[in-house]
């Protein structure tokens, strides 16, 4: 599994896309933004944490 962004730019892709008002769910962006799927399992347990971490941080 290929990861192409870092931590921190996952986090900033999923508050860009929130604040966009787009789909965050995870069917969605794993069609829509796979690499952004697969960067961000790979620093955080699953997609849901990854929102949490992005909205609290």
């Amino acid at each position: 599994m290929e990861v192409t962004m870092s931590s921190a730019e996952v986090l900033d892709e999923i508050r860009r896309l929130n604040s966009s008002g787009s789909n965050l769910s995870k069917k969605f962006i794993k069609k829509a933004n796979p690499h952004l799927m697969r960067s961000a399992l790979h620093y955080f347990p699953d997609w849901d944490s990854a929102i949490e971490r992005s909205v609290s941080s």
